[in-house]
């Protein structure tokens, strides 16, 4: 994301906060801030949730369109996925055609539901090889305090939980929940000095010199990763972000079924 300008004392201060093992906002090392989900907020999309991370804020929709399919896959849906990164988020952001962070923050949410098998993109298949189903999946940051990636991942899942195919409106039937099979869930670890920290805010975010995000299922299974940034980790240290991203994904999972149940969502 675009970095906004921290202080020396700044970012001093919250170096030396991490090294007695703390966080400026009071968190653990490895907590994330708090969470809440919310299911079907758009009236005009198939599907549409909110989700805040303490105070990034993000909203995704979903829409469904027919049309063909890809020749290399004649029998599958298709998926396809945008961020708009916009001032309404974040004075740091710019108006405009995606930049390199929208395009990053699309494509690491797309890989997270694509290489998971979220969604069994061969049930949205009418005739193969001519007329598909497409999930079109829309992400609009509100307010932006860092950890969009998270954010908007978890956002997309929920938005997908909530999304019914409109058969319907095209003479194909009745309407449909979109088949969901794999729930991934998307943690973002930040290296920061020597220390490692999970959900990075805002100004933990600006000062970070390495970020990894990974994606893990229901079965503990890594589904994608994203490094970021021009620092690096160690074999050590990314065995260690994969088994918390894997425990703290099952946390945030269960809290994403039980707001789903208490919407009504599946």
């Amino acid at each position: 994301m675009h970095s906004e300008l921290i202080s020396h004392l700044r970012k001093n201060y919250i170096l030396q906060v991490l090294e007695r093992g703390e966080r400026i906002d009071g968190r653990g090392l490895h907590e994330h801030r708090p969470i809440k989900i919310s299911f079907n907020v758009s009236g005009s999309a198939e599907g549409s949730a909110r989700v805040q991370i303490g105070k990034t804020d993000v909203i995704v929709g979903i829409k469904m369109a027919l049309g063909e399919p890809f020749p290399d896959t004649p029998n599958s849906g298709v998926l396809t996925t945008n961020a708009e990164l916009s001032p309404i988020a974040s004075p740091t952001f710019e108006t405009g055609p995606p930049n390199k962070d929208s395009i990053e923050l699309a494509r690491v949410t797309d890989r997270a539901i694509r290489e998971s098998g979220a969604i069994n993109l061969e049930k949205l298949c009418i005739t193969p090889g001519e007329q598909v189903w497409i999930v079109f999946i829309d992400i609009q940051p509100v307010d932006y305090d860092g950890n969009l990636f998270d954010a908007s991942e978890l956002g997309a899942l929920a938005a997908l939980m909530a999304t019914n195919v409109p058969a319907s409106q095209y003479d194909l039937g009745d309407d449909f929940p979109l088949p969901m099979e794999r729930y991934p869930i998307s943690c973002t670890s930040a290296k920061i000095g020597n220390t490692i920290v999970m959900d990075p805010n805002l100004d933990e975010e600006n000062i970070a010199d390495a970020r990894l995000t990974v994606s893990t299922d229901e079965n503990g299974v890594v589904r994608a990763m994203q490094k970021g940034l021009s620092g690096g980790f160690t074999y050590e240290e990314v065995k260690e972000i994969i088994r918390r991203s894997i425990e703290e994904g099952n946390r945030i999972r269960e809290q994403l079924f039980a707001a789903a149940e208490e919407a009504g969502v599946r």
